[in-house]
């Protein structure tokens, strides 16, 4: 049973790399996944804290921008071209490549000069994105790898792959820039492998533990490399209390358990981009501002709310029409206005790091007080590692 569900809920265990694209149900089970979706939504939790909580967190976020805008308070950074070690070409991994924010940084990244890998379940729609790009662009260098960020067996994997292309290269290709974009807004409650809620898998404990198996591929040296953690305005309505390994593994961060009958799918999004988040400040404090001789650049990237698929698993009506009112408050980007910040934040002067940007531009906002919580991070950080290194345990036996 799936962490959080019960036992009239339908958990789907995903115990074989199979990807989402791929995954079929029969009709049945499909209208029971979509009529509870239905019903998760409708909760009071969910739509007060979606329709209205997420809404105030992305106008304080704008409120910050003006502030900095009448006050000439805030920091703008400029875009720096990254000039390659003689005789090689930077690489940059993208995540959730196949549509939306990813494929736009993907393709501005390519044409910027990296050697872009472009990741996600779906390898047919990898190259069919691929494909595309190229047909717009001259002398770009992209390639497209599988990479299921719910399933260990994948990730090592890919990682694999990755060093195998790294090696053959013989010193004529780098690893500069990771852009871990990949996530979902399940509508249902299901488990991973592991056990682990699917959502806080995919939006965090996957690109974490994506992440440490990478440290030691990247670059070292000048370009300095880089790490971009995409997350959410959404983090502003967190309030953590205390955790344990067990409540991080189905989402919940509060003092309080998440409701048993009913999956309370906003309050497990936010805590996933929370989470990232915390992750992101304390690679920057390790890596950046440690003695580790390792330096690291590391960002956080809020794009905004973005008109792409996330919401997939959620009713088409109420996505429609939540869609139609964002677009009236002038809230709703498309997904080349919303890798703005992404792209920001990837090409910002190699020595900045630690940064929240927000709104394009170059701009930066603060985000949550919560969220710069050394203590909490590092709990975070050691549950982290505990519930993956458990994971691969499982993985090799």
């Amino acid at each position: 049973m799936c962490p959080g569900s019960s036992s009239s809920s339908l958990c789907l265990c995903l115990c074989s790399s199979r990807t989402q694209e791929n995954f079929t149900v029969p009709g049945a089970a499909a209208g029971e996944m979509a009529g509870e979706a239905f019903g998760a939504v409708m909760r009071l939790e969910n739509l007060l804290r979606m329709g209205m909580f997420w809404t105030l967190a992305v106008i304080y976020s704008y409120a910050q921008l003006l502030h900095q805008k009448l006050f000439r308070s805030g920091i703008i950074f400029s875009r720096s071209p990254r000039i390659a070690p003689d005789g090689a070409r930077l690489v940059c991994i993208v995540t959730g490549a196949s549509s939306g924010i990813g494929r736009a940084t993907a393709e501005a990244l390519a044409v910027h000069g990296y050697h872009v890998i472009l990741a996600g379940r779906a390898r047919t729609r990898l190259l069919e994105v691929v494909w595309a790009i190229r047909r717009k662009h001259d002398n770009v260098s992209l390639e497209a790898l599988e990479l299921d960020l719910c399933s260990v067996g994948s990730i090592l994997s890919f990682v694999d792959q990755v060093k195998s292309m790294l090696q053959a290269s013989q010193g004529s290709k780098a690893l500069q820039l990771l852009v871990n974009n990949a996530g979902i807004l399940a509508g249902s409650s299901r488990c991973t492998e592991t056990g682990s809620d699917s959502m806080i898998t995919s939006n965090y404990l996957g690109p974490y533990l994506l992440t440490q198996h990478l440290l030691p591929h990247f670059h070292q040296g000048h370009p300095r490399a880089r790490i971009v953690n995409v997350t959410s305005f959404t983090h502003r309505c967190v309030r953590a209390g205390i955790v344990d390994e067990k409540q991080l593994a189905r989402g919940s961060l509060a003092n309080f358990p998440l409701h048993k009958s009913w999956y309370s799918l906003a309050q497990v999004y936010e805590n996933s981009k929370f989470c990232l988040l915390l992750f992101t400040y304390e690679l920057h404090r390790r890596f950046h501002d440690g003695t580790d001789s390792f330096k690291l650049s590391v960002m956080a990237a809020d794009p905004g709310i973005v008109r792409t698929n996330i919401m997939r698993e959620l009713p088409s009506s109420l996505v429609s029409f939540t869609y139609f009112v964002l677009s009236i408050l002038r809230l709703l980007q498309d997904p080349s206005d919303g890798s703005k910040a992404v792209l920001d934040a990837a090409l910002a002067p190699e020595d900045v790091s630690g940064e929240y940007f927000f709104g394009g531009n170059g701009r930066t906002v603060r985000s949550s007080a919560l969220s710069y919580d050394k203590v909490l991070a590092k709990q975070i950080w050691r549950l982290s590692n505990s519930i993956c290194q458990r994971a691969m345990e499982n993985e090799e036996q």
